[in-house]
């Protein structure tokens, strides 16, 4: 087969979706090389931008390294500018090199409409990029800082008051951030909160258009209550560095006016030679294949494609990942020469959050609002990790989204935030390793021999194992029927043991008798007296190895898991009494990142984290020339 070269401009959603469906298609297949070329050296989550302004997450939560997306894959990656497209020579030209190509997917998105607005250019800030939604954060921290030290009562009203025009999506989920931001803000800068004005500007007579009127209202009841104030029927027709002016001559003061009332095709595409239709998007047919251009693809929200008459495929996340896998299964099949696949868009709902707790959600005709409207939008967010097969960012995500949060802006009120000092598990640390450590020693040396052991009379150790060692016991120190020679003599050792394993000397054991369904799996894992010996070898040394680890603070996060496990399972097979229940939500608790105080885990795992990622995922880097 001659070799079938694929580009790709642009890795937005449609084009890491469409490259993550080629690159696994062609895995082995060395005649097909794909290169996906962007501007940025990573992928945003363009639906959390509104919370990177917002002040809820860090910039870097909603920034996906390309190597980490497609490391251990074909892609090749391109950090560069596109600054023309040949479909003559087809050649993709950039700043800084030249890429032929067979097949090429358009996927570059689009970006802010100010539908000739005057002043929003100069004087309003859009939310449609990383670099957006940094610059509006740094401008809301200066505008609070600068307002509080302001001595004029018209110009410092007019600095705290924030107008948000348009009330689509990115409007409303952008004033519900700062509606949840405002008293953290008002705080460091010593500002009564009252004074911090939110306004929602919106030329339509109603807001939420994209929801149905019940859900819209329930949304709008909610921000009315809050104290946002919304102006419907009011269109801006000019935007000054303090003040807007409405349709209607009214001028509202304000320092700060964030535009998201249109979106239209981005517009590097009008040197293409492409024809367009509405907003600059480009024409496409149904396998997403630009008129007039053969083996030319458009995704996302450039392609310009009629589901129904007069009505394009919308400018939502679904859309442009179905788009995107639509125009990868259209080159598949050019390549195998089989039929294409027509587009047929699948959209399960919409979602609108209103800050960090309430939101708005019609799934499939399920409607929601308010805490289970913001769940469901964190397992949707989670769902399309697995479509780009990224279990390290939707572990970041959890991490941003739950325990990295501050002032209880999360969902769970800040009841998950791990923000606090972990000196105070020191204790508790050391003690739960003890116990591990006095576990397994009992074990080792026998407990007749172990309970002579102190501080003062360190003889005993030295003295040999004694005649209960599990070391050297013949017979399974484990209550288990099915390991005794007989009937009697396994009751006799089930008394005689003390309910065995974690738990000697406890006299009432939590489960009086072993569950049936861990019977079955117990007699899987240790069908015969053979195996029971060998395992009694075995776990003291797992439970030093455990109770050091604790102590010295070495993978205290990986540790403490086996700690709960054995607990556990010890739990389960009816050995672990309730004086030592303790231990297991301990174990939980420890989980905190508790080896980073005083532990080696401040050493260790930055350094397991740094080189492990980097062999896994390759070394991130702000430009890529992938050959």
């Amino acid at each position: 087969m001659p070799e079938k070269n694929i580009v790709i401009i642009g890795a937005g959603y449609a084009g890491v979706h469409a490259a993550k469906k080629l690159a696994k298609k062609y895995k082995k297949d060395d005649s097909v090389t794909i290169t996906l070329i962007d501007r940025h050296s990573y992928h945003t989550m363009m639906t959390e931008l509104h919370e990177v302004a917002g002040g809820r997450v860090e910039p870097t939560a909603i920034q996906y390294d390309l190597r980490h997306l497609f490391n251990r894959t074909k892609v090749k990656l391109v950090t560069d500018n596109v600054t023309n497209v040949n479909h003559d020579t087809k050649t993709v030209t950039t700043e800084h090199g030249s890429y032929p190509y067979d097949y090429l997917v358009l996927g570059m998105g689009g970006e802010p409409n100010d539908f000739g607005t005057p002043g929003v250019g100069e004087h309003g800030f859009t939310l449609w990029s990383w670099e957006n939604a940094v610059k509006l954060r740094e401008h809301i921290e200066t505008i609070v800082h600068d307002a509080s030290e302001e001595q004029d009562v018209a110009r410092r009203k007019a600095m705290l008051t924030f107008a948000i025009c348009g009330s689509g999506f990115t409007g409303i989920e952008m004033v519900g951030e700062l509606l949840d931001w405002k008293t953290r803000l008002a705080k460091d800068n010593k500002v009564d909160v009252s004074e911090i004005e939110l306004i929602v500007v919106e030329a339509a007579p109603t807001i939420l258009n994209m929801l149905d009127r019940k859900d819209a209202d329930k949304a709008e009841k909610f921000m009315l209550k809050k104290g946002i104030k919304i102006m419907k029927d009011a269109a801006i027709v000019e935007v000054k560095p303090e003040s807007i002016v409405l349709k209607s001559g009214e001028e509202i003061p304000t320092h700060t006016l964030i535009w998201t009332a249109g979106v239209r095709a981005n517009s590097d595409t009008k040197d293409y030679g492409m024809e367009a239709a509405r907003a600059g998007r480009l024409k496409v047919n149904e396998y997403m294949e630009a008129e007039k251009f053969e083996n030319t693809y458009v995704i996302g929200d450039l392609a310009y494609y009629e589901e129904e008459e007069g009505k394009p495929t919308p400018q939502i996340v679904e859309a442009a990942e179905q788009t995107g896998m639509t125009a990868a299964k259209s080159i598949i099949a050019e390549i195998s020469g089989t039929e294409k696949e027509a587009y047929k868009g699948k959209y399960h709902g919409v979602m609108v959050s209103i800050g960090s707790k309430y939101g708005v959600a019609n799934l499939g005709g399920l409607r929601l609002h308010g805490w289970f409207a913001i769940f469901m939008k964190h397992m949707v967010n989670l769902y399309y990790f697995f479509g780009i097969r990224s279990g390290y960012y939707m572990t970041q995500y959890v991490f941003h989204e739950f325990f990295h949060i501050r002032d209880n802006r999360n969902i769970f009120r800040g009841w998950t935030s791990r923000y606090g000092n972990v000196l105070w598990s020191l204790p508790l640390r050391v003690y739960l390793g003890w116990f591990w450590v006095d576990e397994a020693l009992s074990k080792i040396y026998g407990e007749t021999t172990w309970d002579k052991v102190s501080l003062t009379n360190l003889k005993p150790l030295f003295q040999g194992l004694g005649s209960d060692s599990w070391l050297t016991a013949t017979t399974s120190k484990m209550p288990f029927e099915w390991l005794q020679t007989d009937a009697t003599s396994g009751a006799s050792q089930a008394a005689g043991d003390a309910a065995g394993a974690a738990a000697t000397n406890v006299t009432t054991p939590i489960l009086s008798h072993m569950p049936g369904w861990f019977e079955w799996i117990m007699k899987l894992i240790m069908p015969n007296l053979d195996v029971a010996l060998f395992m009694q070898k075995v776990v003291p040394f797992i439970e030093l190895a455990i109770g050091l680890a604790l102590v010295v603070g070495l993978f205290t996060w990986l540790v403490n898991i086996g700690s709960a496990g054995f607990l556990v399972m010890f739990t389960l097979c009816a050995m672990l009494g309730w004086d030592k229940f303790w231990a297991l939500p301990a174990s939980l608790a420890l989980m905190n990142g508790a080896g980073r105080t005083f532990g080696l885990d401040y050493w260790v795992m930055p350094w397991f984290q740094r080189h492990l990622g980097h062999w896994w995922y390759g070394k991130e880097s702000s430009i890529y020339r992938d050959k």
